[in-house]
């Protein structure tokens, strides 16, 4: 399995979440994640915001609350083996509702809201 920290944003919003990828790498972890349930493709992506004081972790996008993390959780799904760690994933942008990409927090503490 791979996991990435990745930054969440959009309106007046931070989080900062982890994400797993669901891809066993060895036999151990295919057996029990096709035991659990897990998809055949291995394509399933568990988020969790690194905030979250119930520890809430959900392999699906339509279990999130909110558009916010609904829209981070179906775009990091499609697009997880080309992000990387530190990378905004910015709701507005995502949506067009905003012209330009946020800067991340990281390199501008102040941010661009």
């Amino acid at each position: 399995m791979e996991t990435k920290i990745l930054e969440v944003r959009d309106r007046m919003t931070f989080i900062a979440v982890l994400a797993i990828k669901t891809t066993p790498t060895n036999d151990e972890q295919r057996y029990y994640l096709r035991r659990a349930g897990w998809s055949e493709s291995f394509d399933d992506v568990l988020l969790m915001r690194l905030d979250a004081q119930d520890g809430r972790v959900t392999g699906d996008p339509y279990d999130q609350a909110g558009r916010t993390m609904h829209e981070a959780h179906k775009y990091i799904r499609q697009n997880f083996d080309t992000l990387k760690d530190g990378d905004v994933v910015d709701i507005e942008f995502i949506l067009g509702e905003t012209s330009a990409p946020k800067e991340s927090e990281r390199v501008h503490p102040w941010g661009t809201l």
